[in-house]
């Protein structure tokens, strides 16, 4: 049963599929063979595919999911091809297509990237900074980028966070206040959100989905995850990334340290740096409630569901103890 506070897409378990049956599937439309290994995800199966030069990830897409919105995060990726920045290559199938309708969902292949999950390092100043200009490369890459299925609504969109309210009782009661809080102020500012730029963004560089050099963890080697990409303001994109880029700490110092160097690379309108720190929190929020949300729906799944919690939890904490005034006013200096 669909919960309708979380849509059908964030309310349907991820499909299921056999080894033999995904071997066999990787086998027969893409030509490939080797040793399979389930890797996490919220929506989607996703396994990783290992053979002596090569290592793959196979793809199938959650049913509610609809085609074109796959096709969306497809279509985005060969885009990037030939832009330099590190992002899994689409694989074609045998007969030249990128993806294959099955009785399971829709299936694709695309390369595995090799690097360290980014949660699994310390964080520091130099990692925000690198985040923050890699977050800012690769929304100019996507500048210009198209696509029909871009508008769908997805609940991790941070434009979307209105209809976060009636997901606020699933919420741990010592955050019910910073909750209620966050999402009074998203409304009052979320008029203004149309008048700042848009395109389609990548919408989740959340430390899980970014890779960084064995060698070196202030180092980004690699994005991973293109499934929720969504038109939305641009600014939307760096809060995502600014999210997690906050030190409890420290949060008006690393919410700028950030937002310097995106701006390095990227910069930000007036407007746009004016409603930042309240989209920062925002996704925060979102983090908060439909994680909340959809651990109570699928408890056993629910510590990959949770990953984020921690740091939202602190984040928001801490960000609600700064002056708005003296956020906005550091803002506005860049």
């Amino acid at each position: 049963m669909t919960d309708t506070r979380l849509g059908e897409l964030l309310s349907s378990a991820p499909p299921t599929l056999g080894d033999a049956e995904a071997a066999n599937l990787a086998r027969a439309h893409f030509g490939v063979t080797g040793a399979l290994k389930r890797l996490t995800s919220e929506r989607d199966l996703n396994i990783r595919l290992t053979t002596p030069g090569q290592a793959y990830v196979l793809k199938l897409a959650n049913p509610a999911e609809p085609f074109e919105v796959t096709d969306l995060q497809t279509k985005a990726l060969l885009h990037l091809e030939g832009s330099g920045l590190r992002v899994p290559q689409v694989i074609r199938t045998t007969s030249g297509a990128t993806e294959v309708s099955t009785p399971h969902g829709t299936l694709r292949l695309l390369t595995y990237l090799e690097g360290v999950p980014q949660h699994l390092t310390p964080r520091s100043p130099v990692q925000a900074r690198a985040m923050a200009g890699m977050a800012a490369r690769l929304t100019l890459g996507l500048a210009g980028f198209a696509h029909p299925a871009a508008g769908y609504v997805l609940q991790w969109d941070i434009k979307q966070a209105s209809a976060l309210r009636p997901m606020l009782p699933a919420v741990p009661d010592d955050l019910q206040g910073l909750a209620g809080a966050a999402l009074n102020r998203f409304d009052a500012i979320a008029p203004a959100l149309a008048g700042l730029r848009w395109q389609v963004v990548h919408n989740d560089l959340n430390p899980h989905n970014v890779l960084v050099s064995p060698d070196n963890p202030d180092e980004i080697a690699g994005v991973l995850d293109f499934g929720d990409m969504v038109h939305t303001p641009l600014i939307c994109d760096a809060a995502v990334a600014a999210s997690y880029c906050v030190d409890a700490g420290k949060p008006l110092e690393s919410l700028l340290n950030f937002a310097r160097a995106y701006h390095a690379v990227l910069p930000l309108t007036l407007p746009e740096r004016q409603v930042f720190p309240d989209l920062v929190a925002t996704r925060m929020l979102t983090t908060i409630t439909v994680a909340s949300a959809r651990a109570q729906r699928y408890p056993d799944n629910a510590p990959y569901i949770l990953r984020n919690m921690a740091t939202a939890r602190e984040g928001l904490t801490s960000l609600a103890a700064v002056p708005r005034a003296n956020l906005l006013n550091a803002l506005e200096a860049l």
